[in-house]
């Protein structure tokens, strides 16, 4: 539907089908997923009156949303975007501030991340993320010929982010943070950051992590439970050890769509954080392969354009584009890295296709700005206003 709206408005020679049809693929296959992975949910929960398919018609809500947005983003000049990124970016942070007072902020298993609205639920480190690519792609272009200099140039920006940290750690939204740190300081680099300056920060971020872990016990207990799921399997290894047999049931094609038995209540959070062992199960490696090139292809193609944009020295495009790049390929490949026992526990989607509104919301309006990208460089690149 998305990509026939685009092909009506724009010609078939102007815009990245591929990447478009990669995207639409993702969430078309999370919808499917999220409703296998969610029935036995579904009916066992209170909230959703035993309808099994409660949460694939929210699904299906938030995929309109997301997609009326991502339309309603693609039609806007990326120039408009960089000049609002400022005002994007304390949005973000006010958003941040509020979710953190109580009657506003609503708290869930003892993280207060959400604010709740009549009719939905708002994640403001969702919205962060894509704030975020925004301003440091805004920022580094301003303060290009000072980005060598580390108190004219990184001081700054590293100050604001310090309290974007802090604020997520409020929450706690320990995965949020690590994505927008990676993310934020990736696009520095891709920049022109000088490389002393990014290897002590790197250093500084590793460091920085560790002591946030070692200073949480339930951050030390998840470490303690991906390095040995199996000696308490029904404690800190509960969730990793399910996947694991997700993964290990599903060999080389799956039981089936439908006939995991790891969604029967055994795997927590099966159609968000772990939906990718639910295909696993049931769709097996070869399920997962498609998942992960599709999602390499979205990456290189975010890279490539960005180039193209630099080429043009369009350099806020290119930096926009190559920061979604980081950002969702990032993610992606921790959420993958969770969900396959390589990376401890850490509450993040799967970008696309995990179910959650505001995830996908800002997901799709990620990809509409690169599609929007692309054609203003193809329209430059013929000459024509973008």
């Amino acid at each position: 539907m998305a990509s026939y709206v685009f092909a009506q408005r724009v010609p078939a020679a102007e815009y990245d089908r591929s990447l478009a049809w990669a995207a639409l693929v993702l969430v078309s296959i999370g919808a499917v997923m999220v409703y296998s992975a969610s029935i036995s949910t579904a009916e066992a929960s209170r909230f959703s009156g035993n309808n099994s398919a409660y949460f694939l018609v929210r699904h299906g809500l938030f995929i309109g949303v997301a997609l009326a947005a991502a339309i309603g983003v693609f039609l806007v000049p990326v120039r408009l975007w960089q000049r609002g990124a400022p005002w994007l970016f304390l949005v973000g942070i006010a958003l941040l501030v509020l979710v953190l007072i109580p009657g506003i902020g609503r708290e869930v298993n003892g993280a207060r991340r959400w604010i709740g609205l009549y009719f939905l639920t708002v994640q403001p480190s969702e919205l962060m993320k894509l704030a975020v690519v925004l301003y440091a792609a805004d920022y580094t272009v301003r303060k290009h010929a000072v980005m060598k200099n580390f108190r004219k140039g990184l001081l700054p920006i590293l100050g604001v982010m310090l309290v974007v940290s802090w604020l997520l750690l409020r929450e706690p939204d320990f995965g949020a943070l690590v994505v927008i740190a990676v993310t934020a300081f990736g696009m520095l680099f891709l920049g022109g950051m000088n490389g002393r300056h990014f290897l002590l920060l790197l250093a500084m971020l590793v460091v920085g992590f560790a002591g946030l872990v070692l200073s949480s016990p339930y951050r030390l207990q998840r470490i303690f439970g991906f390095m040995d799921p199996w000696s308490d399997p029904y404690g800190k290894g509960y969730q990793l050890s399910h996947a694991l047999i997700a993964f290990g049931r599903g060999e080389w094609l799956g039981v089936g769509l439908g006939a995991s038995v790891e969604k029967l209540l055994y795997l927590p959070e099966a159609h968000t954080d772990f939906l990718l062992a639910v295909i696993a199960e049931e769709l097996g490696f070869a399920g997962v392969a498609v998942v992960v090139v599709l999602f390499a292809w979205i990456v290189v193609r975010a890279f490539a354009i960005g180039r193209e944009a630099a080429l043009r020295e369009r350099h806020f495009h290119a930096l926009a584009a190559q920061g979604i790049g980081v950002w969702l390929g990032f993610q992606s490949l921790i959420n993958m890295g969770v969900n396959m026992g390589l990376l401890p526990t850490k509450g993040l989607t799967l970008p696309l296709m995990s179910f959650g509104g505001s995830g996908l919301v800002v997901n799709c309006v990620a990809i509409a700005m690169l599609l929007r990208i692309d054609w203003e460089n193809r329209q430059v690149g013929r000459g024509l206003p973008a």
